[in-house]
C-alpha cells in the first residue's frame, strides 16, 4: 500500500466525502470548530501566512443578511445549514509574518509592502487555508457544502471590511436525508500527471 493513511479515514476525508447540500437539525458547537482550525491551522502556506479568517454565522439575524447575498440557488440550504462560515482573506496578514515566521521577519517589508502583491499572497494562501479548513470539518464527522455563488461585495460590505476579501461561504453540520448529488467524475492521474 502506497499510502500509510488508514483507508477508513482516507475514505472519511476524500472518496467518501462530498459537497453536502442538505443537512440535519443537529447544531454544530464551538468546540468542533475550535477543535478543527487546531488542527487545520498546520497545514502549510508560503512563509507560514495565515491570512486566512473565518467569520461564523450563528445568530438568526445575521443569517438573514447573509442569506440575502447567496445565489437564489445557494439561499435554501444556506438559512437551513447548523452553521454557516464566511471564509475571507486578511490582506493586512504580512503585519503577523514577523512572529509567524521568524526564520525571516524581514518578508514583511521585502515581499509584501505593496497592496497587490499581498492581495496577491493573501488569495493563494487563504485558498490553501480553506481547503484545509473543508478537509478539517471532514475529519470532525462533519459534512462541508462550500459555495462560491454569492455577491462577494454584498457579503464584504456587510460582514468584512475592506481589508478582507471574501472567497467562499461553507455550509457545515451532519448531513441530511438526499444530501448528496451523484459522485462527479474525476480526471485520471495519466489526464494530470506528467514527467519532464
Amino acid at each position: 500500500m502506497s499510502l500509510v493513511l488508514d483507508p477508513a479515514a482516507q475514505d472519511l476525508l476524500f472518496r467518501e466525502a462530498r459537497t453536502a447540500n442538505a443537512f440535519t437539525d443537529e447544531p454544530v458547537t464551538e468546540e468542533q470548530i475550535q477543535a478543527i482550525y487546531d488542527l487545520v491551522k498546520y497545514g502549510p502556506t508560503a512563509f507560514n501566512q495565515t491570512p486566512l479568517r473565518i467569520t461564523l454565522v450563528r445568530s438568526a439575524e445575521a443569517r438573514e443578511r447573509l442569506v440575502r447575498h447567496m445565489a437564489e440557488g445557494n439561499q435554501a440550504k444556506t438559512a437551513a445549514a447548523p452553521l454557516v462560515a464566511i471564509l475571507s482573506a486578511d490582506n493586512e496578514f504580512h503585519e503577523e509574518l514577523p512572529h509567524l515566521f521568524p526564520a525571516f521577519p524581514q518578508a514583511k517589508d521585502l515581499f509584501f509592502s505593496e497592496r497587490a502583491a499581498r492581495e496577491g499572497a493573501a488569495g493563494m494562501n487563504a485558498a490553501l487555508q480553506a481547503a484545509y479548513f473543508i478537509v478539517g470539518v471532514r475529519a470532525a464527522g462533519l459534512a462541508a457544502g462550500p459555495m462560491t455563488g454569492f455577491d462577494f461585495e454584498g457579503v464584504r460590505k456587510e460582514f468584512l471590511d475592506d481589508d478582507h476579501t471574501p472567497l467562499m461561504v461553507v455550509n457545515i453540520g451532519k448531513p441530511g436525508p438526499d444530501a448528496w448529488y451523484p459522485r462527479s467524475p474525476r480526471l485520471a492521474y495519466d489526464q494530470v500527471v506528467t514527467t519532464v
